[in-house]
């Protein structure tokens, strides 16, 4: 007899999750709990590998207040239900709004997203879970509160609060985003709430200001982790500077990333270059500007002939070197010096400045994104080989030139093994690497979609033998990262889930967490 639910929550009759969801409804009201495939669909849709049937969720649920929150979790641990917490809902390449296993009920918060507070001389913003960029950058213009934002690729549907729990990245002095993390405000799964930091002091005039409070600092095992819900959050804007350039160095060889890593690292250190710099491989760029079926025919990955044809028809770098320097004018004119002397020395790479580049789309990108101004340009990505089947693949490199073509040259030889591109950056910290590659493939395609499958797992196991961590990764391969870490991380992950969350009902398996 067929189900009057597109999914039911692994263990849990239909009869028992009826009752769970005529609790819910008592609390949120029947338009606010979501049942109906067509209703549904929007959270069902992955870019994995996998079949959407295997994220496929039971019910979604529309809550707006903390009180909400509270109560809906009373529910489901009466009835041991599973509950998997989205904010905006747009992590793509890593999931989606799907949940990690088939059944679970999701929690969606873009409702409750409301800007607290936002102060302009100490330079910080508190906000509920679903407050996009998009709001927060207009709330801060239109009060020209001269404050920058530091956001993720796809600045303007993503938010602060899911982003940074995920340990995203963005491209200004403020892209380690977690860093400038101050102050979580986190509902448990007994109800209880928590105010980290700070805010566990009743009047407490500083959360935002100062993120250690007194004792074990707690904000970091809410990130990656299904410990919690979180329903406020605080972090650090930047001051807008008085002068701001942004410029772009392009290489021509893929063995030129040595070099790059090699000046670029103590600059980093230093101070001279403040933001996080990104080294973008020519077919990270190229579907800006070009189309994949203009260069490839049939099967197989894109050859490097075909690569360096592009390069020169759209006027490329084989490595693409974007950085900014900020503050007074003249802060950057001699940083400007020390930057162009550095990069300079060997003549292998050409230093512009946007005057030298004009109007070029690839560099206009990149030039909002380094002073957090909104943009989508990055899902041009999605329209390189089409077929909307994308994974982000994200091991970290130490700042060297050798470990940065070691995993690049090892990438290309996995991609190109499954026939598929090597579509790549290096964001630079000061001295780790995030190597961002994006798994592209057609999902409509069963042989793709199995080499694609097949790829990120030989990928993963590879890199992971030869000390590269993933630090961030889509839910149908949460696990795989999780056991590369090693038994004794894994038991202390679980410990810490039996104690905060004893009948297992925050998002199981987030993060291979249990």
């Amino acid at each position: 007899m067929a189900s009057k639910y597109i999914a039911l929550p692994k263990g849990i009759s239909e009869q028992t999750f009826d009752a769970a969801v005529r609790d819910f409804s008592r609390v949120l009201g029947d338009e606010s709990v979501l049942t109906a495939p067509e209703r549904l669909a929007p959270y069902i849709k992955t870019m994995m590998p996998v079949p959407d049937s295997e994220h496929t969720l039971s019910a979604a649920l529309m809550a707006t207040t903390v009180e909400q929150i509270q109560k809906i979790l009373a529910i489901c641990n009466k009835y041991k239900i599973p509950i998997w917490t989205i904010s905006t809902g747009k992590n793509l390449g890593y999931g989606s709004a799907a949940p990690a296993e088939r059944g679970q009920v999701v929690l969606d918060l873009k409702r409750m997203n409301r800007i607290l507070e936002v102060d302009k001389d100490l330079a910080y913003a508190l906000v509920e879970p679903g407050v996009t960029y998009q709001q927060l950058y207009d709330y801060i213009k239109e009060r020209n509160l001269g404050l920058w934002l530091s956001v993720p690729a796809p600045s303007a549907i993503a938010g602060p609060t899911g982003n940074t729990l995920d340990r995203g990245v963005g491209y200004t002095p403020y892209g380690e985003h977690f860093l400038f993390a101050c102050g979580m405000e986190v509902v448990l799964a007994n109800g209880d709430v928590l105010r980290t930091g700070m805010g566990s002091l009743p009047n407490s005039n500083t959360w935002q200001v100062f993120k250690w409070g007194y004792g074990p600092y707690l904000d970091g095992i809410f990130t990656q982790s299904n410990y919690g819900i979180v329903t406020k959050f605080g972090f650090w804007l930047m001051p807008a500077p008085s002068a701001y350039r942004p410029f772009v160095i392009r290489y021509q060889n893929e063995e030129d990333i040595e070099e790059i890593v090699e000046i670029m690292r103590p600059l980093r250190i230093n101070g001279v270059i403040p933001n996080a710099v990104v080294i973008a491989h020519a077919l990270y760029e190229a579907p800006v500007i070009a189309r994949r079926s203009d260069y490839v025919t049939g099967p197989g990955s894109i050859s490097d002939v075909a690569v360096r044809k592009l390069v020169k028809d759209h006027n490329l770098g084989i490595w693409n070197v974007y950085a900014a320097l900020y503050g007074t004018e003249e802060q950057i004119a001699l940083n400007w010096k020390i930057v162009t002397q550095a990069f300079g020395k060997s003549g292998r790479g050409q230093i512009l400045t946007q005057q030298d580049v004009g109007d070029d789309p690839a560099f206009a990108y990149r030039a909002a994104l380094m002073r957090g101004d909104m943009n989508l340009q990055e899902f041009s990505l999605y329209n390189w080989r089409g077929g909307g089947g994308s994974m982000w693949f994200a091991p970290v490199s130490q700042a060297r030139g050798s470990e940065t073509l070691k995993q690049m040259s090892l990438t290309k030889q996995i991609l190109a093994k499954h026939g598929l591109d090597y579509s790549g950056e290096f964001i630079v910290g000061m001295r780790d690497m995030h190597h961002i590659v994006d798994v592209l493939y057609d999902k409509t395609d069963p042989a793709q979609e199995k080499a694609a499958y097949q790829c990120f797992d030989e990928l993963l196991t590879v890199f992971s033998a030869q000390g590269y961590g993933t630090y961030r990764v889509n839910s149908a391969f949460m696990d795989k990262v999780a056991s590369t870490y090693g038994p004794v991380q894994r038991q202390v992950h679980k410990t810490l889930k039996k104690a905060l969350d004893p009948n297992g009902i925050l998002a199981p398996g987030k993060s291979g967490i249990r």
